[in-house]
């Protein structure tokens, strides 16, 4: 008995753009009937966080539920695994940053992953270039008053034919639903994480990461993934074969497959 417990994992699981909480509904249930503790946070301005997108301008300050939440992991003998889904990454960086010696492995679910190299807006922008703001469809472009030359927007707002044609694509049609109903604006933080300090090989770069490939995503497409995997250094690579960008819906058991089979490996 005492030796399973200490295969028992904290997952901290980390949404990306214009969702909350919310999204992991299905996946938590499956960790936690394998005796996992699962907690699923919303970021600011995020799920049913009540700050407006106005009131966050940067990172940190978007990614404070989670800093908060790590502040709270007492360490040493309590690590914890992050996963971060698509923007959602950029958070889980932050934490490795300030927290490197309380998180067992971070785990990057199609999300985007930053260097040590390079500013951490550099995936951002690299992102950027591939892809055509008319490739949008419906998403809504927020300003809050902070546009620059160099970023024309500050927050973004995917529109039903977005979700549904690049995000939710293979995915039941009533998570789908589900979320034309609960997205929020989000923001968009290049423009911040342009002037941020690097992340260090002394505390990001010793983190154990893990990368989950989902084959089928029309948003970080899987040549895009890679090529971060390739940027990062990334060693230790999972793929989600027929996963849109929310293997969350689309690939549910597989992806508690992949999350169970980390958690063993970092046990």
């Amino acid at each position: 008995m005492a030796d399973k417990e200490k295969k028992k994992q904290h997952f901290i699981l980390v949404h990306g753009a214009c969702h909350g909480a919310w999204c992991w509904y299905k996946l938590k249930p499956l960790l936690e009937s394998a005796g996992h503790r699962v907690t699923a946070l919303d970021m600011a301005a995020s799920g049913i966080d009540r700050r407006d997108v106005e009131e966050v301008r940067t990172l940190s300050e978007y990614s404070k539920p989670l800093l908060e939440t790590m502040d709270g992991v007492v360490g040493g003998g309590e690590k914890v695994i992050l996963v971060g889904h698509s923007l959602g990454g950029l958070s889980v960086a932050l934490a490795m940053e300030i927290h490197p010696d309380k998180i067992a492995a971070a785990v990057f679910l199609t999300a985007y992953v930053p260097d040590t190299r390079h500013p951490p807006s550099y995936v951002l922008d690299m992102y950027s270039e591939k892809n055509q703001r008319e490739d949008l469809l419906d998403v809504e472009f927020g300003s809050n008053g902070i546009t620059t030359q160099t970023q024309p927007f500050s927050s973004i707002l995917f529109g039903p034919k977005f979700l549904s044609s690049y995000l939710y694509h293979l995915s039941p049609i009533e998570d789908l639903e589900l979320a034309k109903t609960l997205v929020r604006p989000s923001s968009v933080f290049q423009e911040n994480l342009s002037k941020a300090k690097k992340f260090s090989e002394e505390k990001f770069g010793e983190v154990r990461k893990v990368y989950v490939i989902c084959s089928e995503d029309k948003i970080l497409k899987k040549q895009f993934q890679e090529w971060m995997i390739k940027n990062s250094g990334i060693q230790n690579v999972m793929e989600i074969e027929g996963a849109d960008h929310m293997p969350m819906f689309s690939k549910t058991q597989q992806l508690s497959q992949c999350l169970l089979h980390i958690a063993k490996i970092y046990a």
